[in-house]
């Protein structure tokens, strides 16, 4: 990401050396002026009108006045320039574009490249082991006790990209990350848990942090992780938020990741044949995602994570949802939130669940939503973690160190641990 910054220092120094001209120093100091402050003015505007559903990092608007106030100095740049200048000028604008989507990505450190800040990712298919299908019950005792890794053990997992089509769903997606733990990639490899996963909106399916952080938990537990799908709830434009539903305007979504993930699932990868070893996870919009697909299938996933989760798909934009998703009907948006899905399911139906709800600690409106979401799992029954990840805001942060904290959880749930 360090070659965009400096493409852009080197285009600025270019439109700074010039001979002196005082007009052209007082329009240059007006644009770049006149940009910082509007970058600075959309920041606070942004928070104060909570615009995203939660507070920009402080880094996002000093990359937001940065990147307007270069853009100011290009602009003024233009007028009585010669034509090669105009042209550098032309082009710093789309350079100070593109290095300001990259800070202010990495202000948030969700995506590591700059091609994944703009949907490229996952770029090399990974290649899915063989295996036996008609073994793949339940283990006996956990795998933690009996698994023996072999010498050529891997050091560290797999990940790459699948196709996963909407067979049942029509829903268009895009290639999903798929991650392979050391332990799946050895011959005669185990049946392991499977981890079903969605990342925020707007956003990209990219697994990269799920795969470091269980990269590390495998390291200390003999190549044992789940294996994870990173799927797509969003569509393939990527610009749209479904909110975790079925809908004519944005496609099936929600069967897309409930029956197509997981019937591709169960027909690639080496997973256990039983809803215990199942999770399902996600991120902001991916988490108030998991929270309501855990709350309507516990037939398929016992387990759930939402890591700075939404407390339920569409708040964001409340009266968009109910009109664009549910044609208005008030009543249906009500019952879609997790909270109600749980209220109204029969004594009984979630024994055996266990949920993670985690949310920086600088967070205070997906904090608020975690303990909402976290106190109504409990009040049903569920084995329920509510975790705060201090000094976190809404970025790489609080999903790396929530990831972390759901997985200590989880690895003796799931039998990867000594400790199960």
């Amino acid at each position: 990401m360090w070659i965009i910054y400096l493409i852009a220092v080197a285009f600025t120094i270019t439109l700074l050396v010039r001979v002196p001209d005082a007009k052209w120093f007082v329009r240059a100091s007006i644009g770049v002026i006149a940009g910082v402050l509007l970058g600075a003015l959309v920041y606070f505007a942004s928070n104060l009108l909570d615009l995203f559903g939660a507070d920009l990092p402080p880094a996002a608007g000093l990359w937001a006045a940065a990147t307007l106030g270069g853009i100011g100095l290009a602009i003024a740049s233009f007028k009585e320039a010669k034509p090669w200048r105009r042209v550098v000028a032309a082009i710093a604008i789309v350079v100070y574009l593109l290095a300001g989507a990259t800070g202010i990505n990495a202000a948030y450190g969700l995506n590591p490249t700059l091609g994944s800040v703009f949907g490229d990712v996952e770029e090399s298919k990974v290649d899915l082991p063989n295996f036996n299908a008609d073994n793949r019950q339940a283990p006996a005792q956990p795998l933690a006790q009996t698994w023996q890794p072999p010498a050529n053990l891997p050091s560290a997992g797999q990940r790459g990209s699948q196709p996963i089509p909407g067979t049942t769903s029509g829903f268009v997606a895009r290639d999903a990350g798929v991650y392979l733990p050391p332990a799946a990639l050895v011959e005669n490899a185990p049946a392991l848990p499977v981890v079903i996963t969605m990342m925020g909106y707007p956003g990209n399916p990219d697994g990269t942090i799920i795969s470091d952080v269980l990269d590390e938990f495998a390291a200390k537990n003999n190549g044992l992780a789940p294996i994870v799908i990173t799927a797509d709830q969003l569509g393939a434009a990527g610009v749209q938020d479904p909110a975790c539903a079925d809908s004519a305007k944005y496609g099936n979504a929600e069967t897309y990741i409930t029956t197509d993930v997981v019937n591709w699932a169960n027909a690639n990868l080496n997973v256990i044949q039983d809803p215990k070893y199942w999770t399902i996870a996600g991120y902001s919009n991916g988490g108030g995602c998991a929270a309501k697909y855990g709350a309507k299938h516990p037939d398929i996933f016992k387990n759930v994570i939402s890591i700075s989760g939404e407390e339920f798909p569409g708040s964001e934009g409340v009266d968009a949802a109910t009109a664009d998703i549910y044609g208005g009907d008030t009543s249906a948006f009500e019952a879609s939130k997790p909270i109600n899905i749980m209220k109204a399911a029969p004594a009984g139906t979630y024994v055996g669940m266990t949920a993670i709800f985690t949310a920086g600690s600088e967070d205070p409106t997906f904090s608020a939503a975690a303990t909402a979401v976290s106190q109504a799992t409990e009040a049903v029954g569920i084995s329920t973690t509510l975790f705060l990840v201090q000094g976190a805001d809404h970025g790489g942060d609080a999903v790396s160190g929530g990831l972390t904290e759901a997985f200590e959880v989880l690895y003796p749930v799931l039998g990867l641990s000594s400790g199960s």
